[in-house]
């Protein structure tokens, strides 16, 4: 019967796709179908094999350096670089944003696809199409701004907003809410909604399961580089969800118990903190609260509410007038730098581990020993043998998965990068110590496992001041919750009265009831 022949259902297949490093798989025989204009989540730990599969379809890994077929829109494709790919309708937004911090929005959006106008750079389409873009995104921006004066959550809209430039067929999105807040994720979950009425199909790849079961409409997970299954987002849970991602039962994922608290060992009275150059203003309000050893205070509130600023001020981070007093053991105390913080006993896991915690170019041994070096430098010289010694303990007691103390710490998983800077505080024997957004970019299990070490450390007697976006997290893991809103706290939280409703009342400025 002759006729036109059908276009298949599927748009993309990635056939036993097998990749190695160093004659270690990290993709074994893994199978990957994408149908027509559907969003599909790609699950799985660090480590599972997501972003090496992902490279493999953008070209980063060319063909060649790969076993297996890809097959987009019924057709063999050989990427042999990332032009190619993009060529061939596939976009890809990576977690580590690709902005030119110099260039404007509009310049970022456009970059290698420039409009022309008689053999010149057309700016005015540029600015124009950015402004249609961004306006789709529920983004009211200036495209002629540079892109280093925006806030990373709008940073991460414009890299959406150039992928949607380039018109693909295929849209990549890996992580993309780990920077927005709450009304920009609900912004983007209805953009892709839309997006999907257009014909346009989405690969989604996220930690976050409540968005993966609210946005998607197949899922693909993948464990130890092998493709687990794919299933229908309407017939999946959670539980269901987390069981194939880390191959067995997370019977609680929150390993919280209570048990008997030290003396207050750190307190904060009427603490205000100057916004720098505007003495009128002020960033942080008339904070008051106090913690004991071995507690856990989480600190919840809407981006902006100043969770961060105050856990940066206090540790020194911050420039700005202050006022108010601060007692550390009972004594008074002035911090006026991390260093002075570090002394007298404070540690901080910043929410920015990659900028702030690590040194990407350097060993996991150095990054565990940066913030403990003259604990192991004997007449200003360092002992080798106990920064290793040093180093390896901290490895086996938090099960860091490395190579080698020698590996780069950049090459780890997310999860295991986060597990260093752990280490490095740890290392530091401190006596209260702030943890903010400790598991943001890391998978199930590895959050488990960080669960785990904060139980360990509040059992020894250690204060910790938990910050997080995720209320699961906040509600599962604090001894006491502290809401804050524009700089100030609106109220305070014990683990048995608090939950969501509550929470985001006193989030959005409203009064303990």
């Amino acid at each position: 019967m002759k006729g036109r022949v059908a276009m298949s259902d599927n748009i993309l297949e990635m056939r036993d796709i097998t990749k190695s490093f160093s004659g270690i798989k990290a993709l074994a025989d893994v199978n990957f179908t994408i149908k027509r204009g559907e969003i599909h989540a790609l699950c799985g730990e660090n480590g599972a094999g997501k972003s090496t599969l992902m490279k493999v379809l953008s070209g980063v890994w060319p063909c060649g350096s790969y076993e297996g077929k890809i097959i987009l829109n019924g057709k063999e494709c050989e990427f042999h670089n990332v032009r190619e790919s993009e060529q061939a309708g596939i976009a890809i937004i990576y977690q580590e944003l690709a902005l030119v911090s110099e260039m404007d929005a509009g310049e970022n959006v456009f970059l290698n696809a420039w409009h022309m106008k008689n053999g010149l750079i057309d700016f005015p389409s540029i600015y124009y199409h950015t402004k249609q873009i961004c306006r789709e995104l529920k983004m009211n921006i200036d495209p002629t701004r540079k892109v280093r004066e925006f806030g990373v959550g709008v940073q991460q809209l414009i890299e959406i907003a150039k992928a949607l430039a380039k018109k693909a067929d295929i849209l990549v999105l890996d992580e993309p809410t780990a920077s927005l807040t709450e009304s920009e994720v609900e912004v983007l979950m209805e953009f892709l909604k839309e997006l999907k009425g257009k014909g346009v199909t989405c690969i989604y790849i996220s930690h976050k399961l409540d968005e993966v079961l609210n946005v998607s409409d197949n899922v693909t997970v993948l464990r130890d580089g092998k493709t687990v299954g794919t299933y229908p987002t309407a017939e999946l849970d959670e539980s269901f969800l987390i069981r194939q991602m880390v191959g067995r039962e997370l019977s609680d994922r929150f390993p919280y118990k209570p048990r008997a608290l030290g003396e207050t060992i750190f307190e904060v009275e009427q603490y205000s903190v100057a916004k720098e150059g505007e003495k009128n203003k002020k960033m942080l309000d008339g904070i008051s609260f106090s913690i004991r050893a071995g507690e856990i205070v989480g600190i919840a509130g809407l981006m902006g509410s100043g969770r961060t600023e105050l856990a940066l001020s206090l540790f020194g981070f911050l420039n700005g007038k202050k006022s108010g007093t601060v007692r550390l053991r009972g004594k008074e105390t002035h911090i006026a730098s991390p260093s002075d913080a570090i002394g007298q006993g404070l540690g901080m896991v910043s929410e920015d581990r990659k900028r702030l915690g690590l040194f990407l170019d350097q060993s996991v041994v150095k990054n565990i020993v940066a913030a403990s070096l003259p604990k192991i430098s004997r007449r200003g010289v360092i002992d080798e043998n106990e920064q290793i010694y040093l180093a390896k303990k901290y490895e086996e007691e938090l099960k860091i998965k490395t190579p080698s103390l020698q590996a780069d710490v950049k090459s780890l998983s997310g999860g295991n990068q986060q597990k260093v800077v752990l280490a490095k505080w740890l290392m530091t024997e401190p006596d209260v110590l702030f943890l903010d957004e400790p598991t943001r970019g890391i998978d199930v299990g590895a959050k488990y496992e960080i669960y785990n070490i904060m139980m360990d450390l509040a059992k020894k007697g250690v204060a910790i001041i938990m910050i997080s976006s995720e209320l699961p997290e906040v509600l599962g893991m604090s001894d006491r919750i502290i809401v804050m809103h524009e700089g100030k706290i609106t109220g305070e939280l014990s683990h048995d009265e608090a939950n969501q409703e509550k929470i985001m009342h006193l989030a959005t400025g409203g009064k303990k009831q």
